[in-house]
Protein backbone atom coordinates (compact mmCIF):
# COMPACT_ATOMS: atom_id res chain seq x y z
CA UNK A 1 0.00 0.00 0.00
CA UNK A 2 0.81 3.64 -0.57
CA UNK A 3 2.36 5.50 2.04
CA UNK A 4 0.19 8.72 3.75
CA UNK A 5 -0.49 11.59 0.70
CA UNK A 6 0.64 14.84 1.84
CA UNK A 7 -2.34 17.99 1.15
CA UNK A 8 -0.89 20.88 -0.55
CA UNK A 9 -1.96 24.37 -0.50
CA UNK A 10 -4.40 23.44 -3.28
CA UNK A 11 -5.52 20.97 -1.15
CA UNK A 12 -6.52 22.91 1.94
CA UNK A 13 -7.91 25.41 0.05
CA UNK A 14 -10.27 22.91 -1.19
CA UNK A 15 -11.15 21.84 1.71
CA UNK A 16 -12.12 25.16 3.38
CA UNK A 17 -14.31 25.75 0.21
CA UNK A 18 -16.54 23.07 1.92
CA UNK A 19 -17.34 25.93 4.77
CA UNK A 20 -19.58 27.62 1.83
CA UNK A 21 -22.17 25.07 2.68
CA UNK A 22 -22.72 24.86 6.21
CA UNK A 23 -22.55 28.65 6.44
CA UNK A 24 -24.89 29.35 4.00
CA UNK A 25 -27.37 27.46 5.62
CA UNK A 26 -26.43 29.54 9.23
CA UNK A 27 -26.81 32.52 7.20
CA UNK A 28 -29.86 31.60 5.37
CA UNK A 29 -31.71 30.51 8.32
CA UNK A 30 -30.26 33.48 10.78
CA UNK A 31 -29.09 30.69 12.95
CA UNK A 32 -27.24 32.70 15.56
CA UNK A 33 -24.06 31.26 15.84
CA UNK A 34 -22.12 31.97 12.34
CA UNK A 35 -19.78 34.43 13.84
CA UNK A 36 -19.40 31.64 16.07
CA UNK A 37 -18.81 29.27 13.47
CA UNK A 38 -16.54 31.35 11.76
CA UNK A 39 -14.03 32.34 14.93
CA UNK A 40 -14.23 28.44 15.96
CA UNK A 41 -12.80 27.52 12.27
CA UNK A 42 -9.98 30.16 12.42
CA UNK A 43 -9.24 29.15 16.23
CA UNK A 44 -8.98 25.72 15.05
CA UNK A 45 -6.51 26.65 12.38
CA UNK A 46 -4.22 28.18 14.51
CA UNK A 47 -3.95 25.96 17.61
CA UNK A 48 -3.45 22.87 15.33
CA UNK A 49 -0.86 24.56 12.90
CA UNK A 50 0.93 25.88 16.34
CA UNK A 51 0.43 22.37 17.76
CA UNK A 52 1.67 20.88 14.38
CA UNK A 53 5.00 23.07 14.83
CA UNK A 54 5.41 21.79 18.42
CA UNK A 55 4.93 18.45 17.64
CA UNK A 56 7.35 17.72 14.97
CA UNK A 57 9.81 19.42 17.96
CA UNK A 58 8.69 16.93 20.16
CA UNK A 59 8.74 14.31 17.75
CA UNK A 60 12.10 14.87 16.88
CA UNK A 61 13.53 15.34 20.01
CA UNK A 62 11.62 12.16 21.90
CA UNK A 63 12.48 13.23 25.18
CA UNK A 64 10.30 11.73 27.63
CA UNK A 65 9.86 14.55 29.99
CA UNK A 66 9.26 16.77 27.48
CA UNK A 67 6.38 14.41 26.39
CA UNK A 68 4.96 13.93 29.58
CA UNK A 69 5.04 18.01 29.99
CA UNK A 70 3.03 18.12 26.26
CA UNK A 71 0.16 15.61 27.97
CA UNK A 72 0.41 17.42 31.80
CA UNK A 73 -0.69 20.81 29.33
CA UNK A 74 -3.45 18.75 27.47
CA UNK A 75 -4.49 17.76 30.79
CA UNK A 76 -4.29 21.23 32.54
CA UNK A 77 -6.15 22.70 29.02
CA UNK A 78 -8.70 20.08 29.70
CA UNK A 79 -9.55 20.19 33.15
CA UNK A 80 -10.29 24.14 32.37
CA UNK A 81 -12.71 22.64 29.37
CA UNK A 82 -14.40 20.98 31.77
CA UNK A 83 -15.23 23.35 34.66
CA UNK A 84 -16.25 25.67 31.98
CA UNK A 85 -18.62 23.75 30.09
CA UNK A 86 -20.23 22.53 33.86
CA UNK A 87 -20.30 26.03 34.98
CA UNK A 88 -18.54 25.05 38.41
CA UNK A 89 -16.29 27.15 40.61
CA UNK A 90 -13.10 26.55 39.53
CA UNK A 91 -11.25 26.95 42.92
CA UNK A 92 -13.63 23.98 44.06
CA UNK A 93 -13.09 21.55 40.93
CA UNK A 94 -10.15 22.17 39.23
CA UNK A 95 -8.04 20.10 41.42
CA UNK A 96 -9.92 16.73 41.81
CA UNK A 97 -11.07 17.47 38.18
CA UNK A 98 -7.36 17.12 36.97
CA UNK A 99 -6.27 14.17 38.97
CA UNK A 100 -9.45 12.20 37.87
CA UNK A 101 -8.43 13.34 34.14
CA UNK A 102 -4.70 12.23 35.02
CA UNK A 103 -5.90 8.60 36.13
CA UNK A 104 -8.25 8.19 33.51
CA UNK A 105 -5.98 8.83 30.69
CA UNK A 106 -2.60 7.56 32.29
CA UNK A 107 -3.72 4.22 33.08
CA UNK A 108 -4.95 3.14 29.48
CA UNK A 109 -2.59 5.20 28.02
CA UNK A 110 0.04 2.94 29.78
CA UNK A 111 -1.25 0.23 29.16
CA UNK A 112 -1.66 0.43 25.07
CA UNK A 113 1.75 1.95 25.27
CA UNK A 114 3.27 -1.05 26.72
CA UNK A 115 1.28 -3.86 27.32
CA UNK A 116 -0.80 -4.05 23.65
CA UNK A 117 2.00 -2.03 21.64
CA UNK A 118 5.30 -3.26 23.52
CA UNK A 119 7.26 -0.33 22.91
CA UNK A 120 10.52 -0.10 24.51
CA UNK A 121 9.73 3.40 25.95
CA UNK A 122 6.63 3.59 27.68
CA UNK A 123 6.84 7.40 26.95
CA UNK A 124 7.80 7.31 23.20
CA UNK A 125 6.23 10.74 21.50
CA UNK A 126 4.89 8.93 18.49
CA UNK A 127 2.27 6.55 20.86
CA UNK A 128 1.70 8.42 23.97
CA UNK A 129 1.03 12.09 22.23
CA UNK A 130 -1.37 11.15 20.52
CA UNK A 131 -3.49 8.03 22.06
CA UNK A 132 -3.30 10.51 25.14
CA UNK A 133 -5.39 12.90 22.90
CA UNK A 134 -7.83 10.44 21.76
CA UNK A 135 -8.13 9.33 25.23
CA UNK A 136 -8.35 12.34 26.98
CA UNK A 137 -10.48 13.94 24.57
CA UNK A 138 -13.67 11.77 24.59
CA UNK A 139 -12.73 12.02 29.05
CA UNK A 140 -13.50 15.40 28.65
CA UNK A 141 -16.91 14.77 26.99
CA UNK A 142 -18.15 12.37 28.93
CA UNK A 143 -16.65 14.51 32.09
CA UNK A 144 -19.10 17.66 31.08
CA UNK A 145 -21.74 14.82 30.52
CA UNK A 146 -21.33 13.27 33.68
CA UNK A 147 -20.98 16.20 36.15
CA UNK A 148 -23.63 18.28 34.43
CA UNK A 149 -26.03 15.56 34.96
CA UNK A 150 -25.17 15.03 38.24
CA UNK A 151 -25.12 18.12 40.00
CA UNK A 152 -27.61 19.82 38.17
CA UNK A 153 -30.06 16.85 38.75
CA UNK A 154 -29.15 16.68 42.45
CA UNK A 155 -29.40 20.95 42.49
CA UNK A 156 -33.15 20.69 40.52
CA UNK A 157 -34.71 17.97 42.75
CA UNK A 158 -33.22 19.35 46.08
CA UNK A 159 -36.04 18.57 47.95
CA UNK A 160 -36.08 14.75 47.20
CA UNK A 161 -32.76 14.79 48.19
CA UNK A 162 -33.15 16.53 51.75
CA UNK A 163 -36.33 13.84 52.54
CA UNK A 164 -33.75 10.84 51.75
CA UNK A 165 -31.38 12.94 54.07
CA UNK A 166 -34.23 12.87 56.55
CA UNK A 167 -35.45 9.41 56.15
CA UNK A 168 -31.93 8.77 57.72
CA UNK A 169 -29.70 8.13 54.54
CA UNK A 170 -26.30 8.73 54.52
CA UNK A 171 -24.95 11.09 51.92
CA UNK A 172 -22.73 8.58 49.90
CA UNK A 173 -26.80 6.19 49.95
CA UNK A 174 -28.47 9.93 48.95
CA UNK A 175 -26.55 10.33 46.28
CA UNK A 176 -26.33 6.80 44.40
CA UNK A 177 -29.22 7.32 42.22
CA UNK A 178 -28.02 10.55 40.76
CA UNK A 179 -24.75 9.19 40.80
CA UNK A 180 -25.70 5.93 38.51
CA UNK A 181 -27.88 8.56 36.11
CA UNK A 182 -24.54 10.69 35.37
CA UNK A 183 -22.15 7.68 35.25
CA UNK A 184 -24.66 5.90 32.36
CA UNK A 185 -25.35 9.41 30.89
CA UNK A 186 -21.80 9.86 30.37
CA UNK A 187 -20.92 6.61 28.93
CA UNK A 188 -23.80 5.84 27.08
CA UNK A 189 -22.26 7.92 23.53
CA UNK A 190 -19.01 5.56 23.83
CA UNK A 191 -21.23 2.78 24.38
CA UNK A 192 -23.11 3.62 21.30
CA UNK A 193 -20.50 4.08 19.57
CA UNK A 194 -18.72 0.65 20.22
CA UNK A 195 -22.10 -0.98 19.11
CA UNK A 196 -22.37 0.30 15.48
CA UNK A 197 -18.70 0.91 15.24
CA UNK A 198 -17.45 -0.25 11.95
CA UNK A 199 -20.89 -0.59 10.43
CA UNK A 200 -21.77 3.10 10.56
CA UNK A 201 -18.34 4.72 10.24
CA UNK A 202 -15.04 3.99 10.07
CA UNK A 203 -13.19 5.70 13.12
CA UNK A 204 -9.92 7.94 13.76
CA UNK A 205 -7.63 5.36 14.46
CA UNK A 206 -9.03 2.70 12.02
CA UNK A 207 -9.24 5.26 9.11
CA UNK A 208 -5.27 7.00 10.14
CA UNK A 209 -4.02 3.07 10.28
CA UNK A 210 -5.54 2.05 6.75
CA UNK A 211 -4.64 6.41 5.35
CA UNK A 212 -0.82 5.17 6.72
CA UNK A 213 -0.54 2.17 4.30
CA UNK A 214 -1.45 -0.33 7.28
CA UNK A 215 -3.36 -3.55 6.27
CA UNK A 216 -6.63 -2.69 6.92
CA UNK A 217 -6.75 -6.27 9.51
CA UNK A 218 -3.78 -4.44 11.87
CA UNK A 219 -5.84 -0.74 11.41
CA UNK A 220 -9.28 -3.26 13.11
CA UNK A 221 -7.06 -4.57 15.77
CA UNK A 222 -5.76 -1.02 16.68
CA UNK A 223 -9.15 0.46 16.36
CA UNK A 224 -10.96 -2.25 18.99
CA UNK A 225 -8.02 -1.79 21.65
CA UNK A 226 -8.15 1.84 21.32
CA UNK A 227 -11.95 1.78 21.97
CA UNK A 228 -11.92 -0.65 24.85
CA UNK A 229 -8.77 1.85 26.31
CA UNK A 230 -11.44 4.84 25.73
CA UNK A 231 -13.93 3.31 28.01
CA UNK A 232 -11.77 2.22 30.34
CA UNK A 233 -10.64 5.44 30.77
CA UNK A 234 -13.94 7.68 30.59
CA UNK A 235 -15.74 5.10 33.36
CA UNK A 236 -12.05 6.00 35.63
CA UNK A 237 -12.48 9.68 35.09
CA UNK A 238 -16.09 10.20 35.42
CA UNK A 239 -16.57 7.93 38.15
CA UNK A 240 -13.26 9.62 39.90
CA UNK A 241 -14.84 13.34 39.23
CA UNK A 242 -17.80 12.41 41.17
CA UNK A 243 -16.22 10.99 43.41
CA UNK A 244 -13.51 13.07 44.40
CA UNK A 245 -15.81 16.54 44.07
CA UNK A 246 -18.71 15.64 46.45
CA UNK A 247 -16.72 16.47 49.34
CA UNK A 248 -15.84 19.94 47.99
CA UNK A 249 -19.92 20.20 47.14
CA UNK A 250 -22.46 19.93 50.28
CA UNK A 251 -22.06 20.89 53.88
CA UNK A 252 -21.97 19.05 56.74
CA UNK A 253 -25.43 18.18 56.57
CA UNK A 254 -24.96 16.56 53.12
CA UNK A 255 -26.72 19.75 51.94
CA UNK A 256 -26.00 20.72 48.07
CA UNK A 257 -23.99 24.17 48.47
CA UNK A 258 -25.04 25.97 45.81
CA UNK A 259 -21.61 28.26 45.30
CA UNK A 260 -20.67 25.12 43.40
CA UNK A 261 -22.42 27.19 40.45
CA UNK A 262 -21.59 29.85 38.17
CA UNK A 263 -24.98 30.13 37.14
CA UNK A 264 -27.60 28.47 39.75
CA UNK A 265 -29.91 25.59 37.79
CA UNK A 266 -33.55 25.82 37.77
CA UNK A 267 -35.40 24.21 41.03
CA UNK A 268 -37.60 21.82 38.98
CA UNK A 269 -37.68 17.83 37.97
CA UNK A 270 -38.25 14.80 40.26
CA UNK A 271 -36.61 12.25 42.01
CA UNK A 272 -34.99 9.47 39.46
CA UNK A 273 -36.04 6.09 40.47
CA UNK A 274 -33.95 4.37 43.21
Amino acid sequence: MDGIVDLGLGSMAAAYLLLIAPLAILLFLRVPILRESGIAVVRMTVQLLFVGFYLQVVFRLNRPLLNLAWLTVMVLVADGSIVRGCRLAPRRFALPLFLALLAGTALPVLVFVGPILRRPGILDAQYVIPIGGMILGNCLRADIIGLRQFYESIARAEKSHHLALAQGARLGEALRPWFREAIEAALRPTVATMATIGLVALPGMMTGVILGGGDPMTAIKYQIAIMIAIFAGTAITVFLAIALTVRRSFDAYGLLDRAIFRAAPRKTGDHPSP
